[in-house]
């Protein structure tokens, strides 16, 4: 809600805020190719700029032993698809800035600490002075399956408005703009926040990447559709899995007809058999790499980073698929949505034989 604005206040300047990467990697990371297929344009590339700006909600996040009810242990993080997806970038070299508002709690502080510490961009988040963050609860119960609760209603993160987008647009323009459709279900003000950010990052040809990231206990798939079809005008790259592809489109090919109606690229996140790629040249699909399965939550927001990092670098589809199945892989392979993240050092550590010392 806009009212909220004067209410709060934005996050405090200072290096940890305004970090954009690791010393030194501004040197190493690749050149992004102007002969993309996916991709318009890229402005900005300033020292004060962005490559990806992100705009969600971020949650502490708790996560139990075993079953809640039986009490026992949890540990304490933070969980967000958009955040996520930031880390991830941020850990591959890449400057990636978060828009978002915490309330003026610890787990807020939390958020805010871990974000910055992991050197994603926090000058355009804001903390609420009378709302809460939000929590989710994470809860083992068979096997590799987990129960998700969330404790999101009337969160600061759902007071996130087209101010705060605006705040971040006249400062950069980032390289690529990534949005979920977790965010446009949180509310009004997130919603029109997201619409804004699409409108402001299209007309300034960057490249918009549209992650569907359904969730039923957020909302329906018609009410989904109702709110994320008017975005794809805009839209240049749509993540989903397959069974997302209906909120966007009811023909019985839905990449060929998001592709068809002006989408440059549909990528269909298949789990456990990989990714496929529909765009300008065809279909491409890359199968997912096998790693012992600890927990797939964050799979597919890894799978994003990687995905949009390799687009960073200029590959190919084939490279944008390979890094997106890899990061994905360290996710699954590791407990937490993002702790496992890996770097662009260890993006081959993959290739070695299951059971290698590294020495």
């Amino acid at each position: 809600m806009t009212g909220a604005d004067d209410a709060t206040r934005p996050d405090a300047p200072g290096d940890d805020a305004t970090h954009h990467g690791a010393p030194g990697e501004d040197a190493t990371r690749p050149a992004a190719s102007g002969d993309d297929p996916t991709r318009r344009a890229a402005p900005g590339g300033d020292a004060g700029g962005i490559d990806v700006l992100t705009l969600g909600e971020t949650m502490a996040a708790f996560r139990s032993a075993g079953p809640l009810r039986l009490g026992g242990t949890a540990g304490v993080s933070i969980a967000g698809a958009e955040s996520t997806v930031a880390i991830g970038l941020a850990r591959l070299g890449h400057r990636a800035g978060w828009v978002g508002v915490t309330g003026a709690d610890e787990p807020g502080a939390l958020v805010r600490r871990t974000l910055r510490a992991e050197a994603v961009d926090l000058r355009w988040a804001r903390v609420s002075a009378d709302a809460p963050t939000g929590l989710i609860l994470f809860e083992p119960r068979v096997a590799d399956l987990n129960r998700v609760t969330y404790y999101r209603a009337g969160s600061a993160g759902s007071r996130l408005a087209p101010a705060d987008v605006a705040r971040a647009f006249d400062a950069v323009t980032p390289r690529v703009l990534h949005v979920t459709g977790i965010t446009c279900a949180l509310g009004p003000g997130p919603y029109a926040a997201v619409r804004a950010a699409v409108e402001r990052a299209h007309a300034a040809g960057a490249t918009v990447c549209l992650d569907v990231n359904h969730r039923s206990r957020l909302w329906s798939v018609a009410e989904a559709a109702e709110a994320l079809r008017p975005l794809l005008p805009a839209v240049d790259v749509v993540v989903a899995s397959a069974d997302e592809l209906p909120v966007l489109t009811d023909a019985d090919d839905p990449a060929a007809a998001l592709r068809a109606g002006g989408v440059r690229e549909v990528v269909v996140k298949l789990g456990g058999d990989g990714a496929t790629s529909h765009h300008e040249g065809g279909t491409l699909h890359r199968p997912a790499r096998r790693v012992p399965v600890v927990e797939t939550i964050g799979a597919g927001d890894a799978f994003v980073a990687g995905w949009l990092s390799a687009l960073l670098d200029g590959a190919d589809v084939a490279g944008r698929l390979d890094r997106g199945v890899t990061t994905a892989a360290f996710a699954v392979a590791t407990r937490g949505d993002w702790e496992g993240l890996p770097d662009r050092t260890e993006l081959t550590l993959l290739d070695h034989e299951p059971g290698t010392a590294l020495r």
